[in-house]
């Protein structure tokens, strides 16, 4: 090979940019050992500025990036010096190889980092490779991340799309199981890229979300155009109140499963009415259950005729009245034309919003909710593509982390490792590396 450079440990275990050298070396059977001296200059006293002498040195043992499917272990050995005038004793500074106090070189940490944000590995796994415990590693992935990713002050820049929902991060007994998880819409509702995790709030309520809302800048609530939410009236309140000029927007999942629940709800009650019991197989209307909650177009031919002959029972006009609501808010929002979808969703609120015939509960109480968040339904069709989608995807992510993660018990380090997965920090980590 022309031009080879001499071989050089420093350079290929990347030692020679954390300011060590390699002295020594011992390859045991489950790990290696590189005995490591620091080769940049001496820091001064720090009573007088002086310079010191060598005074004696510690061991300093730093987890580093694994070679060879196996753990590496840099055995620091790190001068200490004495200033004869004031009698100061202090350590050589390592902080290029890793952070003070730390257990992991920052070669480490970077690999550590990568691992859960890109590879999606679990924390355990990660510290199966450095061999380190699981406390070690959690505690370096999480500083590194806040440092270098959460607690950067341009993460915010460009949000104009909000997005909110609630999260259940625990199934205890004890202690608050849900979260307030707020999502970065914009790069979805303008094609840019995924929705990210902004922030995960202790808690669901109104005072959750107006909380983290007001201790954000003013730049940013300025910024901020709609909000999209499910039918939780706190979040509503919450964003009208801490931005004067939001658009709040309940988004089509969750409407359509509000009336769908109302179908459901009709459909049991008219069950126990005509039958007496609950749903039985062989039952009309519980044999046409996951019938009635899909969309009229998709049905087959036999999925019809089922579907007609139950409505064709004069018992069931109720549920015939529920279930023509029902689908006319699935074509409001199926509409080609979102004026179109707008004008099918005025008139279908309209209709149900009072004088709602009696036998018809289930309407009268879907008209009042309906009635009640007119706006925030009818906004989606002002602002197309305003989806609550993506922060459902997200959350989804979120309760496989819990399924993964199990040794979280900090709500603070949960939220840490949840804007670690979801925050949309692939292109950075990758660009670190």
């Amino acid at each position: 090979m022309r031009n080879a450079t001499p071989p050089c440990l420093d350079t290929f275990c990347r030692l020679d940019r954390l300011g060590l050298s390699v002295t020594a070396q011992r390859v045991e059977p489950d790990h290696t050992v590189l005995r490591c001296r620091p080769t940049t200059p001496p820091s001064p006293c720090p009573g007088c500025a002086g310079p010191g002498v060598r005074h004696d040195a510690v061991l300093r043992r730093l987890a580093h990036v694994p070679f060879g499917w196996k753990p590496t272990i840099l055995e620091v050995v790190v001068p200490r010096y004495r200033c004869v005038p004031c009698r100061r004793i202090w350590r050589h500074s390592i902080t290029a190889a890793a952070p003070s106090k730390g257990k992991l070189s920052r070669d480490a940490i970077m690999l550590a980092v990568k691992s859960i944000v890109v590879d999606r590995m679990s924390i355990a796994r990660v510290a199966a490779n450095l061999g380190v415990a699981w406390n070690t590693a959690s505690d370096a992935i999480l500083a590194a991340g806040t440092e270098l990713l959460i607690d950067t002050p341009d993460r915010l820049d460009g949000v104009t799309i909000v997005g909110v929902d609630e999260h259940a991060w625990r199934h205890t007994r004890h202690g608050d199981k849900y979260v307030t998880v707020i999502i970065d819409l914009t790069p979805t509702r303008t094609r840019t890229g995924p929705s990210r995790l902004l922030a995960v709030v202790e808690g669901r309520s109104k005072q959750a979300f107006k909380t983290w809302l007001e201790a954000q800048t003013d730049s940013f609530r300025n910024r901020v155009e709609i909000v999209a939410m499910d039918g939780f009236t706190g979040y509503k309140s919450a964003a009208v109140e801490a931005i004067d000029t939001v658009t709040t927007v309940m988004d089509p999942y969750h409407v359509v499963a509000l009336v769908g629940d109302k179908l459901d709800r009709c459909r049991q009650r008219i069950q126990q009415e005509t039958l007496g019991h609950r749903g039985r197989s062989g039952d009309p209307l519980y044999g046409i259950r996951r019938v009635a909650r899909t969309r009229a177009s998709l049905l087959t031919e036999k999925q019809q005729h089922r579907l007609a002959k139950v409505l064709a029972d004069e018992r069931h006009v109720a549920f015939e009245v529920t279930w023509s609501i029902y689908q006319d808010v699935i074509d409001a929002y199926q509409a080609p034309d979102p004026a179109e979808g707008k004008k099918i969703m005025t008139r279908v609120i309209d209709a149900i919003k009072a004088g709602v015939p009696a036998g018809l509960d289930e309407l009268r109480s879907l008209g009042q909710t309906m009635k009640r968040r007119r706006d925030d339904i009818l906004a989606f069709f002002d602002h197309p593509g305003t989806s609550n989608g993506p922060t459902e995807a997200i959350n989804g992510l979120l309760e496989h982390l819990r399924g993964t993660a199990r040794g979280f018990r900090s709500i603070v380090n949960y939220v840490a490792r949840c804007l670690l997965d979801a925050g949309g920090f692939r292109p950075l980590i990758h660009s670190l590396l």
